[in-house]
């Protein structure tokens, strides 16, 4: 039986539990938003592509990786606080480009959706750094309420 429950521990699989939890929801539209978003700036300029590309890719690695439980297994990283700085550098770089492209664009109707749909991933990128911290501050609170 033992032998069984290793093969278990060790194999890929993903929580569906995750999946329908808000921070699963979060990440899911992050990804939808980075997708669309990429595709407007395909759309519009290729100078732009970059950005939303990369978040799109790290963003799908995090999904990946905290949908499969392997982040308890990596514990050398503060995964909260990693998660914590993606969201924030993905905001500031996603609007940079957002604001660029809606300023160069200006009459260009894919550089406005492009834009409106940075703002709107931005966010979102926003709305999951906040719960982060808010989630993280209130269990620090906790165990400083349990140590006095």
């Amino acid at each position: 039986m033992s032998g069984q429950e290793d093969d278990k521990s060790c194999g890929f699989s993903l929580d569906t539990e995750f999946l329908k939890s808000q921070k699963g929801r979060i990440l899911i539209a992050e990804l939808i938003l980075s997708f669309v978003v990429f595709i407007c700036f395909a759309a519009y300029a290729s100078s732009y592509l970059a950005a939303p590309l990369v978040e799109f890719i790290i963003t799908i690695i995090f999904f990946i990786i905290i949908s499969s439980r392997y982040h308890l297994r990596l514990t050398g990283l503060n995964w909260p606080c990693t998660d914590f700085l993606r969201c924030i550098s993905a905001a500031v770089i996603i609007l940079v480009v957002s604001v660029v492209a809606a300023a160069r664009g200006a009459g260009d109707g894919a550089a406005i959706t492009a834009a409106l749909f940075g703002f709107l991933l931005v966010c979102v990128f926003c709305y999951d750094a906040f719960t982060i911290y808010k989630s993280e501050t209130a269990g620090n609170s906790t165990e400083t309420r349990d140590a006095e």
